[in-house]
């Protein structure tokens, strides 16, 4: 079966709209009785599930994915020579509106605050927020509503932020220089913009997305941290270290000598599989692994495989996550400044 009509330009042609119906007859033979299957549009990229009249509409409206070539994920049998392409057509970036994506994030951080079904949970009982969440969500969805400056459609004050955000951490932009770049946007904007003036005011607006990170105060020699029944001590423990600097009149400031920062692990976890893109990702090394002897996954690997011989209730259930972990340190100002060292802890699925 030809698929060059996937790379036809015009979604009005008979070529493309022939290629339309194989794809939908396709899926039919390969997913008999089901109501909902992926849709390989643009836009939903094979994360989303649709009914198989509504992904016509989509692939007339959005296109389809021009690397999905190989429909393997609606029935199609991967050959050993074509299933590294698998990967690949799994990570294209879909097109995507900006306004839109922002408010599948908000829909992703509050699901049950979302008047929208995420198709995978449409069995499930929703569950109430409380009125502090609540009140995150309306912030964030007024700001998601409101235009950065009267007739501006494009963007929202959300989208806005959220793509300056994007870019500043892309190129390490510094604060001091996203603060001036802030600034001279909001300059050339209409003077009614609602765009924020400083990096510090658009955190505020981004607080509300979760995923901040708590600072624990910690010995000068790291010998513990102030932390939980520790927290309103003033010493250490072990060495007697003030937790806090002193001032040249040998005054102690309630400026800590050493701080860690801690970024929780469980909402990161939980944010992976509230959203639509990455909780599928989350089960793949179960459900679309390619067992061969072709390694492109740590699920390939023999220590993977042992640990599910050892602990097979654990492996049962392919929404259980393996973390892994990973340390070392870097002088992230060289030769400059020997004294000071980053010593991050990452844990990984």
């Amino acid at each position: 079966m030809s698929r060059r009509w996937i790379q036809n330009p015009n979604r009005c042609s008979d070529e493309y709209l022939d290629g339309i119906e194989d794809f939908i007859e396709f899926a039919h033979r390969h997913n008999p009785g089901a109501t909902r299957i992926r849709c390989p549009c643009t836009r939903c990229n094979n994360t989303l599930w649709e009914t198989i009249e509504n992904i016509g509409f989509h692939l007339v409206r959005n296109g389809m994915i021009e690397t999905y070539n190989i429909w393997n994920l609606h029935g199609e049998q991967l050959d050993h020579a074509s299933s590294s392409n698998a990967t690949r057509m799994d990570s294209v970036e879909p097109i995507v509106d900006p306004n839109d994506q922002v408010m599948d994030i908000i829909e992703d951080v509050f699901p049950f605050a979302s008047t929208n079904i995420n198709h995978e949970r449409e069995d499930d009982v929703p569950t109430p927020i409380d009125s502090a969440e609540f009140e995150q969500y309306e912030k964030l969805l007024k700001n998601a509503n409101q235009e950065l400056y009267p007739g501006c459609e494009s963007f929202s004050v959300l989208t806005a932020i959220v793509e300056l955000m994007h870019r500043k951490i892309k190129y390490r932009m510094s604060n001091l220089c996203f603060d001036n770049f802030l600034g001279v946007f909001k300059r050339m904007l209409p003077t009614d913009n609602c765009l924020p003036k400083d990096h510090k005011h658009t955190q505020k607006v981004l607080n509300g997305l979760g995923l901040g990170y708590e600072t624990i105060h910690a010995c000068k020699n790291n010998c513990m941290l102030f932390y939980k029944e520790h927290e309103t001590l003033d010493t250490c423990l072990i060495c007697n270290e003030s937790r806090f600097k002193m001032t040249s009149q040998n005054r102690t400031t309630k400026i800590p000598q050493k701080v860690m920062r801690y970024l929780p692990l469980k909402p990161r976890l939980q944010r992976l599989y509230m959203s639509t893109h990455t909780a599928t990702d989350m089960r793949w090394h179960k459900e679309k692994r390619v067992d061969d002897d072709v390694m492109r996954h740590p699920a390939n690997g023999e220590a993977w495989k042992e640990f599910d011989r050892t602990f097979p209730e654990f492996a049962a259930d392919p929404r259980n996550v393996r973390l892994g972990l990973a340390t070392d340190g870097f002088n992230p100002y060289g030769v400059l400044n020997q004294h000071h060292s980053t010593w991050p802890i990452f844990v990984f699925p």
